[in-house]
């Protein structure tokens, strides 16, 4: 992932040795799942520009209302753009509204802003919550050319994502506890720490049920 500070001439130097066809190489580690009326969502902290740490306290996890977040992976700077966006634009729904929009509809406006970008947004994104109108959990995807994908299960995006997806096939049952669910995932993002060397530091970890966004410690 992008790094989020690039304080010196050194990091500035570092940062043009690595840079491909005027993009840098970036990575991270996000994912989600459903089990037991929940979303379990999961990420960690290290922002990378190509080879160099750029910080170990990179927030990856967000909280978008009261029963919707999103986990960002990509270039720090569009990815906090479009978060910010996003949470302006749910704001507003639910002052016009007066009640919090569904969780779809929320994907959908990250979807609208990565398409109409089409590619000029280096982001990629979990949108994932607890649909209060449907009454159920849900996970949404959207890549950076604006593609929404849905899944009942799990998913998951970033670099380490081929490690975290293999320890969640082994492992994960929908019919799991949420105790056992956020485990599942510490073991996920650890074996993509272990194996991606774009992702590291810190896990950052979220439940999201019928009674809202719940960070874990």
């Amino acid at each position: 992932m992008l790094g989020v500070y690039l304080f010196s001439e050194f990091v500035m130097l570092k940062i043009e040795d690595l840079m491909k066809d005027g993009r840098l190489v970036t990575g991270t580690t996000t994912l989600a799942m459903v089990v037991e009326n929940a979303v379990v969502v999961a990420t960690e902290s290290q922002a990378t520009a190509g080879y160099l740490v750029a910080t170990k306290n990179a927030q990856k996890l967000f909280q978008i209302s009261d029963h919707a977040a999103a986990t960002i992976s990509g270039g720090v700077a569009d990815c906090q753009y479009i978060i910010d966006m996003t949470k302006a634009q749910v704001r507003l729904r639910e002052v016009e509204r007066e009640a919090e929009p569904p969780l779809r509809w929320i994907a959908n406006i990250v979807r609208n802003m990565l398409f109409n970008g089409r590619s000029f947004y280096l982001s990629m994104m979990l949108v994932v919550g607890y649909d209060t109108r449907e009454e159920s959990p849900k996970i949404y995807g959207v890549d950076l050319i604006g593609s929404l994908f849905e899944e009942d299960e799990y998913m998951a995006f970033g670099s380490g994502s081929t490690f975290a997806l293999g320890v969640l096939e082994g492992n994960y049952s929908k019919d799991m506890s949420v105790e056992d669910a956020i485990e599942l995932a510490r073991r996920a993002i650890t074996a993509a720490k272990n194996r991606d060397i774009a992702s590291g530091s810190k896990i950052q970890l979220a439940v999201v049920d019928e009674d809202g966004f719940r960070q874990v410690e």
